[in-house]
């Protein structure tokens, strides 16, 4: 257990860049690839991940600079969480704590193994591939159901 659980007493709002940062768990959903439907709205994930995603370690290659190489890239931050958390996986820390809801047991926060991701399942490792070379006609073939 981390020693100051900051994110129980603070909202999103209150929080230093650090402790913001911190929330991050890791998973890399939110580097892959989604696709809204026209008709009822609701998004549907991908196992096609941003060419800057290392997927073997579920980081971005290049994180200072990921919104000028990668023109659509959300920056989250305290103030846009609250339009784009249906955008975000339902495990992700802060769409979770957007919603009120408590960090998971697997949460590095929360269980102290950055790992603990990867090896309960919850991360894209192993479960992706970059959208290099992949045609925009054909991401529907690559919708998948685990995110």
């Amino acid at each position: 257990m981390a020693q100051d659980d900051f994110w129980k007493r603070k909202r999103l709002s209150q929080m230093t860049a650090q402790e913001w940062e911190a929330l991050c768990d890791g998973c890399a959903k939110c580097c892959l690839v989604k696709l809204e439907d026209e008709d009822d709205g609701r998004v549907h994930y991908t196992n096609v991940a941003c060419a800057l995603l290392d997927a073997g370690i579920c980081r971005c290659s290049d994180y200072e600079n990921r919104q000028k190489r990668v023109s659509d890239c959300v920056i989250l931050t305290p103030e846009n969480i609250h339009r784009v958390k249906e955008w975000m996986p339902s495990t992700c820390a802060y769409r979770l704590l957007a919603e009120g809801r408590p960090l998971p047991q697997w949460h590095h926060l929360v269980c102290g193994d950055r790992d603990a991701v990867h090896h309960t399942g919850i991360s894209v490792q192993g479960r992706c591939v970059s959208e290099t070379g992949i045609a925009i006609d054909d991401l529907p073939d690559y919708i998948v159901g685990w995110p």
